[in-house]
């Protein structure tokens, strides 16, 4: 509980909700008008996940390319390639979109291919997905090596084309080898807070400290069994958002649900082919997630804890905001 005054019992303008990664079917015709949940006075962003392990270059630029299309046709949603176009956005009372990469993979390789998915409108990616790859290590490996000699290479290419640097879902010395090479603000777009709750996908307040001194942001995310026993509530989320902020301040900590839309698809699978998952998500049953609804409460749940109107308004999205005026570029081709 922070008893701060707000200083004031002035109206004041609604802050924007950043929400730095949300999970949409990864299928062209995916319903994007989904997002237009996320809507509220303030404004809102939202970063959707476009690919991770499985898929290849092609299937991701066709995946975003027809989901552009479907977002152009949106009048509630906008495509976001710069800060600008959120302001814009929130002007028109709009949702801003950008997309997300969940793994280096359907980069295939290629160091060139950041700046091609940079000018599709990826704005965020992490090296790996939970496991070893050609980049880095993942949160589940027995052991972690840290970042290769690819994987550095790649984290200055996304630096040089204004693509910011995700270390959710790295293993923990990946994570602070992502924060060691960076000379840009790094992220944890949607991870939780180890000492809170011990569970493989969160973080050591060593890496959050380290994601701290590049400028970043770690963003609380609102999936059950990351924030406590399979627990998504508003509780659940605020008691590790607690945590972050007297570690690193608030001007370090944000939200980040990681909601897929499919949720119910996804526990069904979970339910037929328990085996494809580790003992840490399967052992509750169905995962709980927190929906837009719940992430729309946020702001008045932290002003009930006490925090000071700037200390909400960098939580819920002035923070990422501001690594994302540092980091990415003007235009599409940088």
């Amino acid at each position: 509980m922070r008893a701060v005054s707000n200083g004031s019992s002035e109206a004041r303008r609604p802050p924007l909700l950043w929400e730095q990664h949300c999970c949409l079917p990864l299928d062209p015709g995916a319903d994007v008008g989904e997002l237009a949940r996320y809507r509220r006075p303030g404004g809102s962003f939202v970063s959707v996940n476009a690919g991770y392990v499985p898929h290849s270059a092609d299937d991701v630029t066709g995946l975003v390319t027809r989901w552009r299309e479907r977002i152009a046709a949106d009048g509630r949603l906008r495509q976001a390639v710069t800060v600008a176009d959120i302001e814009a956005a929130e002007r028109d009372g709009a949702v801003a979109v950008a997309f997300d990469l969940e793994d280096s993979g359907p980069l295939e390789g290629r160091l060139d291919r950041v700046r091609h998915f940079y000018d599709l409108g990826v704005r965020t990616m992490l090296p790996s997905y939970n496991n070893r790859n050609e980049a880095g290590g993942g949160c589940m490996d027995e052991v972690d090596e840290g970042l290769t000699a690819y994987g550095r290479a790649l984290v200055r290419e996304m630096n040089a084309v204004g693509m910011v640097v995700d270390g959710s879902h790295c293993g923990a010395r990946t994570g602070l080898d992502l924060c060691e090479v960076s000379e840009q603000p790094v992220i944890y777009s949607h991870s939780s807070m180890r000492s809170v709750w011990d569970h493989p996908r969160n973080i050591s307040d060593e890496q959050a400290t380290a994601c701290a001194a590049t400028r970043g942001v770690i963003g609380i995310t609102g999936v059950g069994i990351f924030l406590g026993p399979n627990d998504a509530s508003l509780e659940a989320l605020l008691r590790h958002i607690d945590y972050a902020v007297d570690l690193v301040g608030p001007e370090h900590v944000g939200v980040s649900t990681d909601y897929p839309f499919d949720h119910e698809d996804f526990n069904a699978m979970l339910a037929q082919s328990p085996e494809l998952f580790p003992d840490c998500y399967t052992r509750w049953g169905p995962i709980s997630f927190m929906p837009p609804e719940g992430l729309l409460s946020l702001e008045d749940a932290l002003t009930a804890r006490g925090y000071p109107d700037d200390a909400v308004t960098a939580i819920l999205g002035g923070n990422f905001r501001r690594v994302a005026s540092l980091v990415w570029r003007r235009g599409p081709s940088g």
